[in-house]
């Protein structure tokens, strides 16, 4: 029998985290299992190149995670409850950044939502989604916003 422990719930904090934090909560409470809800701030490394001088490229990031751990904390208070839950936040590339979180914490399930990308879209921007279903060492549950 699978014996899942530890969630992994990425979320991205958009109108449609609620209902993945909500797959990832029941769950959890059917498995006893805890929950790791992570939130990937963009690293914006790309832009040190430009004239842009790097301080301003850290202060401006370490606003958004400091902004980004108020915001975790106000999410996880309204939508986990009952379960045993840990927010992170950490910074870089989403899909790297969640793979290597899932491996570091042995993650027994990944819950994470799509955009539902198409087309040109998906093309230009990709998919976190898919990139972590292809690359995880654990199993990864989409949830495709309504």
């Amino acid at each position: 029998m699978v014996t899942i422990k530890k969630i992994l719930c990425a979320v991205d904090f958009s109108e449609h985290s609620p209902v993945v934090a909500d797959y990832a909560s029941t769950l959890a409470k059917t498995m006893g299992a805890e929950i790791l809800c992570l939130y990937v701030a963009p690293s914006l490394d790309q832009y040190v190149g430009f004239h842009v001088p790097p301080s301003s490229i850290e202060n401006f990031v370490g606003e958004i995670v400091t902004g980004a751990d108020s915001t975790m904390e106000t999410f996880i208070e309204e939508n986990f409850k009952d379960v045993t839950v840990n927010g992170k936040v950490v910074t870089g590339y989403a899909a790297e950044e969640i793979l290597s979180f899932a491996a570091s914490e042995a993650a027994d399930l990944v819950v994470m939502g799509t955009h539902g990308r198409a087309g040109i879209d998906r093309i230009l921007f990709g998919s976190v989604a898919e990139k972590v279903v292809k690359s995880s060492k654990c199993p990864v549950l989409t949830v495709r916003p309504a």
